[in-house]
């Protein structure tokens, strides 16, 4: 599970179907006391198998329920079960840890992984910050259910993924218990602390919308919220039913985090966002989320199809068509659109440029334009419902395209626009 662009992210050797986190956090401290169940399946047999884990101390591990042997280095936690696990056996591994959980810095210089804010914390995991709060495989190849339970000082809100299954509070303290009952991709995991007005609304079909927003940001916020269920029935029609048991949204304050990310169930904001950002995320939901690239290099699936929602939602609300705006681009001052084909970002420092996100969706509008809207609406839609919950890669989806269209000559399109360098010689 080597990843091209994340080399020592994720492992092999195992597969996790469940994550038990059990959170407890004093902002005013900084200090985290954490405990991961995780179950998961070995692939072969193990005589040790690794975790992701940045910083952090390791208080404990055991494997079902026996002391086992641990060492570190770097990010790689080393665990040594006290037997040794066949291949296909489910085993259960409990690691115990505690500290003041770090904040990463992406080689494209953002922020990720556990970031203190004015009023608490959030934990944010794209693409490998998820290991500064917890311990597991974390690459995106490896999805798995969650539980995760937050404990805060009291007057404090702990926002997370899924739907919220228990309250209790306790000594001055309040834990709330989060529920994810489908796969999810560790970086797309949240933990959002601090003060947030909570909101149950619904969405299409009478689906549960719970919005987190920070006190200071309700009334920027109040507009662009009104809409998400009918930007979620909007992207159903487009994009087929919509993947997850919830909705929402997190926002915090504009200070607090320095880009939107699409954190499943659940987007979370810098401030309020506006309608084309507010489209781009939920359209993660089901291009990210339910849809997760094998590797990093296939991240354009991710952020091609979200930027064309934008496009095709402007279409659709009055303004350019999608057509129009991937011939704006096309003939506009854009340099930094041709830097390197989608499928091929340069490094890892790259990859959320713009020739993933604007190129990208320039792809998807060259295959509408190769079909028409009819089979290319029905290709949109069954890449998501035939790959939902899964992994899939840049070779997947131009087989799937191929399958789906007999006939067409697709060749042109992906030399020149997926894979390609340098500016294509005609739009």
């Amino acid at each position: 599970m080597r990843d091209p662009y994340f080399p020592k992210a994720g492992n092999g050797g195992y597969d996790v179907s469940h994550y038990a986190l059990t959170l407890d956090y004093t902002p005013r401290t900084r200090h985290l006391v954490g405990k991961a169940v995780i179950t998961a399946r070995a692939a072969k047999d193990l005589s040790a198998f690794d975790l992701d884990l940045s910083g952090l101390h390791v208080d404990a591990v055991t494997v079902e329920g026996k002391d086992a042997r641990v060492s570190r280095a770097g990010q790689e936690l080393t665990v040594r079960p006290h037997d040794d696990l066949t291949k296909g056996e489910t085993f259960t591994t409990t690691v115990r840890y505690s500290g003041t959980p770090r904040t990463l810095t992406d080689p494209d210089g953002s922020k990720e992984g556990w970031l203190p804010t004015a009023d608490g914390a959030l934990g944010l995991g794209e693409p490998v910050g998820s290991m500064a709060w917890f311990p597991g495989n974390h690459h995106p190849s490896d999805k798995a259910a969650y539980d995760i339970t937050v404990t805060v000082p009291d007057g404090l809100q702990a926002v997370s993924n899924g739907e919220l299954t228990g309250q209790s509070s306790r000594n001055g303290r309040t834990t709330y218990s989060w529920h994810t009952g489908r796969p999810m991709a560790s970086y797309l995991a949240i933990v959002a602390v601090g003060h947030f007005t909570l909101t149950h609304t619904e969405g299409p079909h009478g689906l549960p919308v719970l919005t987190a927003v920070d006190p200071t940001q309700a009334a920027a916020s109040r507009k662009v919220l009104a809409k998400l269920p009918a930007i979620l029935a909007w992207e159903e029609y487009n994009f087929g039913p919509y993947p997850f048991s919830s909705a929402g949204a997190i926002i915090d304050r504009p200070n607090d985090i320095g880009y939107a990310l699409e954190t499943q169930n659940r987007p979370v904001f810098p401030g309020a966002p506006d309608t084309s950002t507010l489209v781009h995320e939920l359209a993660h939901e089901w291009y990210g989320d339910s849809v997760t690239p094998k590797s990093w290099r296939d991240m354009w699936l991710n952020e091609g199809f979200a930027t064309y929602a934008e496009w095709l939602y402007d279409e659709d609300h009055g303004g350019k068509s999608a057509q129009q705006t991937f011939t704006d681009l096309y003939h506009g001052d854009h340099e930094a659109i041709w830097a390197f084909p989608p499928a091929k970002p340069s490094g890892a420092d790259h990859i959320s440029d713009s020739p993933v996100y604007e190129r990208g969706a320039m792809v998807l509008q060259k295959i509408r334009q190769k079909v028409g809207d009819d089979a290319f609406y029905d290709i949109i839609q069954g890449w998501a419902a035939s790959h939902r919950y899964a992994t899939a890669s840049t070779a997947d989806f131009t087989a799937y395209v191929e399958r789906k269209a007999p006939g067409k000559d697709f060749r042109e399109i992906w030399r020149d626009w997926l894979y390609g360098d340098g500016k294509p010689d005609h739009p």
